[in-house]
């Protein structure tokens, strides 16, 4: 990752950490090498993250991160207070939207929060850009799908999600979603 890959991610992480309870169990789906998990202190000790490019489980302080994709690759039985999704749902695939809302849905406590953040896909034609420059690693550029932000709210909507807060931040180029489970 670059400087400027790093700063986005940081950025992403302070926006998505107001809606975090001290004390929360998070699932990261994404969670790249668990950067998230070092920078919001206070968290449950069995918080999880989990990303298909990790190539072996790695355990930290108060978190472990496992290879795969969610929610296929999932241990059973596990329920958490909060899950994030920072920069991921677009790269999945439009036919992996539903699998991935019911997998929410099941992973993720009553009450708990679902909190996403996701670009606008404008945002595709800068990391390009910034890609060629070598101002971005561009994380897997060539898995977005065309994501259109409105498709949010519908993927996680009632009866299992509420939408709770939706704002713009990075120079409206990204979005903050957060929803409740019901």
């Amino acid at each position: 990752m670059t400087f400027l890959d790093r700063f986005l991610q940081n950025w992403r992480i302070r926006k998505a950490r107001p809606f975090i309870p001290d004390g929360a169990r998070i699932l990261d789906i994404g969670s790249v090498d668990g950067v998230m998990f070092r920078q919001i202190p206070h968290l449950a000790e069995n918080c999880l993250g989990i990303d298909p490019t990790l190539e072996k489980v790695t355990l930290g302080k108060g978190f472990k991160l496992i290879p795969g994709y969610f929610p296929q690759d999932m241990p059973s039985g596990e329920v958490f207070d909060t899950i994030t999704m920072l920069a991921v749902l677009e790269h999945f695939p439009t036919d992996a939207h539903h699998p991935l809302a019911t997998g929410c849905a099941t992973f993720l406590q009553p009450g708990g929060r679902r909190i996403i953040t996701v670009p606008s896909p404008f945002v595709d034609e800068i990391l390009r850009v910034l890609t060629v420059l070598k101002l971005v690693h561009g994380m897997s550029l060539e898995e977005h799908h065309g994501y259109d932000i409105t498709q949010t709210v519908e993927i996680f909507s009632a009866p299992n999600f509420q939408l709770v807060s939706h704002e713009k931040f990075q120079f409206g180029l990204n979005h903050l979603f957060v929803f409740a489970r019901t």
